[in-house]
């Protein structure tokens, strides 16, 4: 089936991508062409779950959600899979959550799509309103923080080895990349 989607060589619609269903491969939609990246590595789940678990406590404190590597609506025809996302309350059993719902996202660089959240995840997540962008870079050991202001992010902190991230927007966390990130 993967090969047929790949090989149309047509943009594909919001609709068409949806009726594709689950998939093993991690596959996103932007703007009618399909992106592809291979499954991330144990050492990025491991920090992703890490992360989540983090988060959980003052998420729940504040009535919001935090997960794991879910379909987000950008825009029509604009679906991404962030690594992490906090949202509102949502319907847990809809296949995609709109962008209005997410009050922070995060991603996890992998040196596979590095430019890509760098850039162009950055950009669709600043156009789409997303108020808070959280980027993990393992292979620095830092943690940056991101701030939507009048449609652009700002850098609001870079948190490197043995510094704390006190996070008061969303929701109140403290996060170290010490205690993220497994050993090098």
């Amino acid at each position: 089936m993967t090969s047929a989607i790949f090989g149309r060589g047509t943009p594909m619609t919001e609709e068409e991508f949806l009726a594709l269903g689950e998939t093993s491969e991690r596959v996103e939609l932007f703007d009618g062409s399909l992106y592809v990246t291979p499954a991330p590595t144990p050492r990025h789940q491991v920090i992703s779950r890490r992360l989540a678990n983090l988060l959980d406590p003052g998420a729940a404190k504040a009535g919001l959600i935090v997960m794991e590597a879910v379909n987000v609506r950008l825009q029509p025809g604009r679906i991404t899979i962030p690594d992490l996302v906090v949202t509102t309350e949502i319907d847990l059993d809809e296949s995609v959550i709109d962008a209005g719902a997410v009050l922070l996202v995060c991603e996890i660089i992998s040196p596979s799509n590095a430019a890509t959240d760098r850039v162009l995840k950055m950009h669709y997540y600043a156009v789409a309103g997303l108020p808070w962008y959280l980027l993990v870079e393992p292979e620095t050991r830092t943690i940056r923080l991101f701030e939507l202001v009048s449609g652009h992010y700002k850098e609001q902190s870079v948190t490197g080895e043995g510094a704390v991230l006190h996070l008061n927007e969303p929701l109140d966390a403290v996060v170290s990349p010490t205690d993220l990130l497994p050993p090098a």
